[in-house]
C-alpha cells in the first residue's frame, strides 16, 4: 500500500537524561492521490491508525495538496482527536493541505516553508445546466474551505474570498502576520511578542523621559505687572 501519512512514536531524551516518548504523524506527497478512496486506504483506515496513539500528536505537512473531500476527513480526524494537536510545516502545506494545516491547536512553521491557499477546481462537461450546477458546486467548496481558515485566523470571509481567488502563497513571517501559523520555528520570540515588547518599551521610555523633565524643571516665578508702589512714593515726595 503506497500511503501518504505515516505514524510514528519516537523517542526524546531532555536535558536531565529522561527519555519521553513523541507520537508523530508525516504527512508527505499529494494527498488522496487515487488511493484513498481504493479498497486499500480509506479514510476509515486513517481514523483508525490515528485512535492507536493518544495523547497529543505533533504533525508534519510536506504536501502540494490534493483531494479537499480527503483534506476535510483528515482535518475532521485531527479536531476529534483527544490530545493536542501540533502542525509543523517544513515545507510546503499548499491548497488542500493548507486545510489539514488549520486542524492544530498549535501551528508552526520552518523559516523555509510555505502556505498557499485558492479557489476549488474541477474538471467540468456537459449541458449549460450542468456547467451552472458545478459552478454553484465549487462556490460551496470554497465556503466550506473558508470556515477552517476563518475558524484559525480569525479573518473576514471576504479577505479569504479575496485571498483565494488571488492564490495567495504565504512564507512563514506573512502567514504567522496573517495568522495562518502561530509561530516560526527556531526564533527566540515570534514576531507579535516583538511587536508587544517593543510598543512597551517606547511607551516606557516616553513616560520615563516626561518624568526626568518634570524633575529637573524648576517653578518659575510669576512675572510682576504694574510699577512698584515704592517708585510711586518717591515721586509724591519730589512734589511736596
Amino acid at each position: 500500500m503506497n500511503k501518504f501519512w505515516k505514524f510514528s512514536t519516537i523517542s526524546n531524551k531532555n536535558d536531565n537524561d529522561n527519555e519521553s516518548t513523541e507520537n508523530v504523524l508525516f504527512l508527505n506527497g499529494v494527498i488522496a492521490e487515487e488511493s484513498w478512496y481504493s479498497d486499500d486506504i480509506t479514510p476509515k483506515m486513517f481514523r483508525d491508525e490515528l485512535d492507536k496513539y493518544s495523547g497529543d500528536l505533533t504533525v508534519f505537512i510536506n504536501s502540494p495538496g490534493g483531494d479537499c473531500f480527503a483534506a476535510s476527513e483528515i482535518y475532521t480526524a485531527l479536531k476529534e482527536h483527544k490530545g493536542k494537536i501540533t502542525v509543523k510545516i517544513d515545507g510546503i502545506a499548499a491548497s488542500a493541505a493548507s486545510v489539514i494545516a488549520m486542524a492544530g491547536d498549535m501551528v508552526e512553521m520552518s523559516p523555509t516553508a510555505m502556505i498557499m491557499i485558492h479557489n476549488p477546481s474541477m474538471l467540468l462537461y456537459g449541458e449549460a445546466s450542468e456547467l451552472e450546477q458545478g459552478i454553484d458546486f465549487l462556490n460551496e467548496v470554497k465556503e466550506s474551505i473558508m470556515n477552517a481558515y476563518q475558524l484559525k485566523t480569525g479573518l473576514s470571509r471576504s479577505k479569504l474570498s479575496h485571498l483565494m481567488d488571488a492564490e495567495t502563497w504565504f512564507n512563514a513571517r506573512s502567514a504567522h502576520d496573517m495568522g495562518f501559523c502561530d509561530r516560526v520555528l527556531y526564533t527566540e520570540d515570534s514576531e507579535a511578542e516583538k511587536s508587544e515588547n517593543m510598543v512597551f518599551d517606547k511607551t516606557t521610555m516616553v513616560t520615563n523621559t516626561i518624568a526626568a523633565m518634570r524633575k529637573k524643571l524648576k517653578p518659575i516665578a510669576p512675572k510682576k505687572t504694574g510699577a512698584d508702589i515704592a517708585q510711586f512714593e518717591t515721586r509724591l515726595n519730589l512734589l511736596k
